[in-house]
Formats: C-alpha cells, structure tokens, sequence
C-alpha cells in the first residue's frame, strides 16, 4: 500500500499554499478559526492549489488532474461551536451530501498540519476524483449567505476555442452589430469611424471563470487589455448562450496585428511535483492573430480634396444657412442631452431594481436566523413587519416624501430591532414639511441597512443608530450615524448596498445636475457617521 503524502490546502475563505513533503505549519485561518486539509495519493503529479479569481469571491480552485483519490478532514478550534457550521459535498455537480451538521462523535484532537494549537478534527470523507469535480460548500448557520467554496478540478483543464467575432456599433435607434466573423488561422478586421466595440466569442465550458483574456500589441509587444469577466448570450455557429467579453475600439490605438490570448488564470508555480515548463503551460493556451485595421488612418488624396472642398464651401454659406445649421446643431445636442438623461434614469432604474432584491433577500436572511435559533414569535413578527415594509419598497416609485421615506425606515428598524436589540431614533427640523418634500424612494435605506449589518448588529442594547432629516438654508441634509466598530473607509467594499448606493448617486447627480448629491463618510472605532447633502433642494 503506498505511503499517502499529506498536501495541506486551506479552502475557507483565504487558503494559504503549503509544501505537503515538508509539513510546513501555517497560521491564517477563515474567520471562525478553523482550517480544512486534503490529502492526495503519494503518485499524484501536477498539484496545483490555492488558485482564486477576482470574478468568484470566497472560492478557491484545486487542479489536480494526476490525482485518483482525495480526502478531506475538518478541523475547528476548541472554542468554535461546531454545531453552527454545516457543509455540502458536489461530484460533477451533483449533490451527495446536502446541508451536513459535523458529526461531533468523531471528533478527535489534532494538530492540524503540524500547528502547536490543538484543533478538533474529523474526516468529510475521501473520493475518487478522477476525470471528476468535487465541490465542498461550507457555511455557518450563523451566516448563511457566507458561503466558501472549495473545488478540486480532477479533469483536464479543455483549451479555451474562440468561436468568432463581431464588431459593434452605435445607431439612432441603440446599437447594431456586424454579422459574426467566421474564425481563421489570422482574421482580418477593419473598424471605420462609426465602430466602437469588438466582441470575441468563446466555447462554453463549466469553468468559463477560470478563464482571463489578454491582447497583446505584437510590434510593442506589450499587453493593452485584460479581463476576466465573461458575460452570456448570443448563438454563434448552432453554439446557443456562449460566453463572449466586449473590448472596447479605444485600446487599438494604430493598426496593425494583435494576438489575442485566452488561458486558464492558474498559478503555475504554485504547486506540487508539477511539470511547469513552457511547453507544458502552452498546452492550455489559446492563441490568435487578429489583423486590425483603422479606417481613418487610411484617407486618400481623393477623399482629402473632397473633405478639403466640403469644409471651403461650409465657410462660404450664408449668414442664413449658418443660422439654420447652428439652430440644427442645437436640436440635435438638445435630443442628444435629452438622449442621454434617458439613459441615466434607465440605468438609475436598474440599480434601484438591484437595490430591492437585495434588501428584501438580506430580510428573508434575517427570518431565517429568528427562525434557527428557534424565536418563533419574534419570527412572526419580523413577518408581519416585512410583509408591510415589500409593499412600500416594491411600489416603483422614482421619488417619495420624506414622509414614507421615515415610515419605511421606522418599519424596517423595528423589524431589526427584533434580530438584534438595539436603539434608534429618527430626528428632523421642526421646518421641514415631511409630506411635502419628496426625495429618490429607498435612497437612506441601504445606508441604514449597512449600519445595522456592519455597525451595531453585534453590540445588542448597546447599540445605537440615529438618523435626522435636517434644513441647511436651500439644503437638505440627510445623516445616519451609529456606535459600531466602523470600518476603513477608503476601501468601501463592505456590501453590494453600499456599492450600489455610489452608483446611483452617481448617476443622479448626472441628472439633477443643479441639485448635486454630496455624500461623505466618518468612521472611526467610535462609530460611523453617513452625511447625504441635497443642495439646493428645498
């Protein structure tokens, strides 16, 4: 029986890479203070671990395509309440075991992966992974939106084929695309004045994510675009809803030949008993010549005359005809303007569409943790609470008063009241007509939201949130302060809301653009204080 060589991988959250030969001890942990190992057969080659991508967070992927077995042990430290955690185990996709408490009967003390700290251990099981995916999902019911991901990619890793590509342009009525180039050893493209964007389109596969794109400029032989966020849609050669990536015209800045690279984003060095020499690596490599030619660098001397004789007869008009070519110019900035507003408020929709689901699945999040830790009343409460509270959110409204706006966070604050125990208080100026003052629907609301999840969530009585609604001459003044932890604000990456929140004020500033949006944060470990300013607003 062969000796089995232990290759340590942590999957939660951040996995450190590990030498399995030398035993090496490490010390960072996912959040909860636990760590999981893998072993794999002694014979296996080419283990490459720790692989993350910026388009999958909290997932870490495993290519192991020499390996025939792999097992898996748990490991948490002997303060963590293990009962909290459950996991789920995918082959190919499919599940094999759903939602699985850890079995505390089998836990036994250990030194996980040579550490001193001893950690209570018990084995997930071992699988054959040959030719197969296994998907390990691990999460606390606690927080069950924090789901870690761990894959271990027992297959060969398919070379990425480019189906075609296409060029875009725009039009009165949108956008319109070029038919769908059929793919050559070297392909010929040539972009005239009125094309903005080229598409390429590639096979679809289980793993599009692991997949980043590069161009490469092959007479500077420099790098001018990379990306690894493919998107979906479209039929290319019978091939329906491929992955396909838009590259916009402006990186092509002289015409000439470009490579266009496609390849998995594994770290090829970062493994054990692996084969990483070029022509091992290239294997997985995808590369095509794209012949890039721009129109308006080719004008001939016929077509300079022309424009030269166009531009002498323009200033030869008439004060009449200039009259009437400006008042045309203005219309057309007036509907391109008008064009433009359009499309904001269409985007400002969208985020605001974004923004609902969003709180009503973190809602639902919260009904569920009433409803595992078994406080069934309080549960129907929240109820009866969030039943009120998605009527006014759901009703697509672009401004509501101040007014709804208060109730809105009065019902969403008493329901989280219900989760967490904490204080709060809604202030205004005795001058301001709350019916009468109208402002973007849920505009406070995400900011709210984050102070309860991100600030006090974890202080119970102690807590406390404070919004007011306050006059400033023609300003309105909008501020939600609380007494958590605060956070660093020059990162601003603590949820989707906030991220959201930025977007759309973005964009509302693009419209309202004589009533700018200010908006300012303070955070400190003393708390965290949100300023919005509407100047010129009342």
């Amino acid at each position: 029986m062969k000796k089995i060589t232990f290759i340590f991988l942590y999957l939660i959250i951040w996995l450190p890479t590990i030498n399995a030969q030398k035993g090496i001890n490490f010390s960072r942990y996912y959040a909860a203070g636990g760590k999981l190992l893998m072993c794999v057969d002694s014979a296996a080659k080419n283990v490459y671990y720790h692989n993350i991508f910026p388009n999958q967070p909290n997932t870490t992927f495993n290519y192991l395509p020499d390996a025939n077995n792999a097992s898996i042990q748990i490991n948490f430290r002997r303060n963590i309440n293990v009962p909290n955690f459950r996991y789920t185990i995918l082959v190919d996709d499919k599940p094999i075991l759903v939602n699985q408490s850890i079995n505390q009967a089998k836990l036994k003390d250990t030194h996980a992966g040579g550490d001193e700290e001893i950690f209570r251990s018990t084995s997930l099981g071992t699988f054959p992974i040959k030719n197969k995916v296994i998907t390990v999902l691990v999460f606390s019911i606690e927080k069950p939106i924090d789901i870690d991901k761990s894959v271990f990619y027992g297959k060969l890793i398919p070379r990425a084929k480019i189906l075609g590509f296409s060029k875009r342009f725009k039009t009165e009525k949108g956008v319109d695309y070029n038919r769908i180039m059929a793919l050559k050893d070297s392909t010929k493209l040539i972009f005239t004045q009125k094309d903005d964007e080229l598409t390429i389109y590639k096979d679809k596969s289980d793993i599009d994510y692991v997949y980043y794109t590069t161009i490469k400029d092959k007479q500077t032989n420099k790098i001018i675009f990379e990306s690894t966020a493919w998107q979906y849609g479209g039929v290319v050669d019978k091939h329906e809803f491929v992955p396909y990536i838009n590259i916009d015209r402006s990186i092509f800045k002289k015409s000439g030949d470009y490579e266009i690279i496609i390849q998995p984003l594994i770290k090829w060095n970062n493994c054990f008993n692996c084969d990483t020499s070029p022509k091992e690596i290239e294997k997985h490599i995808t590369r095509h010549t794209l012949s890039i030619i721009l129109d308006e660098e080719n004008y001939t001397k016929k077509e300079l005359f022309i424009y030269t004789l166009i531009v002498a007869l323009s200033i030869g008009l008439t004060c009449l005809s200039i009259i009437y070519i400006i008042k045309k110019r203005n219309k057309k900035r007036l509907a391109q303007k008008e064009q433009q507003k359009n499309i904001a408020k269409l985007q400002l929709n969208s985020i605001r569409s974004q923004l609902n689901p969003h709180f009503l699945f973190n809602a639902l999040s919260g009904i569920q943790n009433l409803m595992n830790k078994n406080e069934i009343d309080n549960a129907n409460k929240y109820l009866s609470k969030f039943a009120r509270l998605t009527r006014n959110v759901l009703d697509d409204k672009e401004l509501i008063s101040l007014s709804q706006e208060k109730k809105l966070l009065d019902d969403y604050l008493q329901m989280e009241q219900l989760r967490f125990g904490f204080q709060y208080e809604i202030n205004h100026s005795e001058n301001l007509d709350l019916d009468n003052i109208e402002i973007p629907s849920m505009l406070l609301q995400p900011f709210v939201e984050n102070a309860v999840k991100h600030g006090i969530s974890q202080k119970a009585a102690d807590g406390k949130i404070t919004i007011t609604f306050i006059k400033q001459a023609n300003d309105l003044m909008l501020t939600v302060s609380d007494n958590g932890n605060g956070f660093d604000t020059e990162k601003r990456n603590i949820g989707l809301g906030m991220q959201l929140s930025d977007s759309r004020i973005a964009l509302l500033n693009s419209i309202y653009k004589k009533n700018r949006f200010n908006l300012t944060i303070q955070s400190s470990t003393k708390g965290t204080e949100i300023d919005l300013t509407l100047t010129d607003w009342l």
